[in-house]
């Protein structure tokens, strides 16, 4: 591991200021997976500044009725919210769904967003990967891709983000809210992650040296009956395969409002704009599900090892639907 400096932020504006003045600088919440990859080489800032003591830890209800979520938050601690269990449990489900209980309690809401691909090769320096060292080439395109996208993908990359909670944040609209040298900025979760293009090395619309502060929430009525559903290769907690977030009402057998955002399937967490079109306004019904299902992933272009996704995915989004559709009939 390289050497590096560490300075602990006391202030908001101090932690900028630093990043500001060091390129090479990064900032360090719960750290579980930016010290593994400054662990493996993949990372190898000069100085680490550790923005843990900054007053970014709470959850508050906004007066619109919302939630505003500090980027410090522990993800241990946003899943045992009051608010956040009551008021959008898929949010509860897919934190918990994310990760042992020990990286939990360190894991900070900030971190979790700007979390790095797992993809094996990124994180192995004697293969070629766009991401981590941009025109070599995607070692995935041809190799191991198992668990690689089926969507938004290119040439240059098919690696999947890795979020949990990144997908139920994304079906409820959150906002993504930052500081930077020049004062605040916020950015739509739908907005913050770049498509992969041609430059899969730049992942975030985030100005260079911005720090998250805290994520909002906008008041969702339909949120309150959400699940969050994933799927992996092994029953202790790994990284999804395939998940859905969703969110319904249904009124006399007619789609009021839905939210459906899908995980494993592309570089940044996947709302399904397509599927909630095609089901507004019409039946509550299975067959309605897997043809919308249909529609969204009409985009999906698999590579010869993960075509399953697309039959995993269409299947996880009927079931999920149809279960909060027998729920709100009880």
């Amino acid at each position: 591991m390289r050497d590096f400096g560490y300075q602990r932020a006391y202030d908001v504006s101090g932690a900028v200021a630093v990043l500001g003045t060091d390129p090479d600088a990064r900032y360090l919440g719960g750290g579980t997976n930016l010290v593994d990859l400054m662990k493996t080489g993949v990372e190898r800032p000069a100085l680490l500044v550790d923005v843990r003591e900054l007053p970014l830890d709470t959850v508050e209800t906004t007066e619109d009725g919302g939630l505003r979520v500090g980027a410090t938050v522990t993800n241990s601690d946003l899943a045992a919210h009051p608010d956040v269990r009551r008021r959008y449990p898929a949010l509860t489900q897919a934190v918990l769904a994310g990760a042992s209980g020990q990286l939990r309690n360190m894991a900070t809401v900030g971190g979790n967003l700007l979390q790095r691909t797992r993809c094996g090769y990124f994180t192995d320096l004697s293969k070629p990967c766009n991401k981590r060292e941009p025109g070599t080439g995607c070692s995935a395109v041809g190799g191991e891709h198992h668990n690689h996208a089926i969507l938004g993908a290119t040439d240059h990359c098919v690696a999947v983000h890795p979020s949990d909670m990144g997908v139920a944040l994304t079906a409820f609209d959150a906002v993504v809210h930052y500081e930077t040298a020049e004062g605040p900025g916020e950015l739509p979760l739908t907005e913050f992650y770049l498509p992969v293009g041609d430059t899969p090395h730049l992942e975030t619309s985030l100005p260079p040296g911005a720090l998250i502060t805290h994520v909002t929430l906008p008041p969702a009525p339909v949120a309150a009956h959400s699940r969050y559903r994933k799927v992996r290769e092994r029953a202790s907690y790994a990284f999804a395969i395939g998940s859905v977030a969703a969110a319904l009402d249904v009124q006399d057998g007619v789609v009021r409002d839905v939210r459906i955002g899908i995980g494993a399937v592309a570089s940044r967490p996947w709302r399904a704009r397509a599927a909630e079109q095609a089901l507004t306004g019409g039946p509550a019904t299975a067959e309605a599900f897997a043809a919308a299902a249909d529609a969204e992933l009409a985009a999906a272009r698999p590579l010869p090892d993960n075509g399953y996704k697309v039959t995993l995915t269409r299947n996880l989004v009927v079931a999920v639907l149809s279960e909060l559709t027998e729920e709100a009939a009880r």
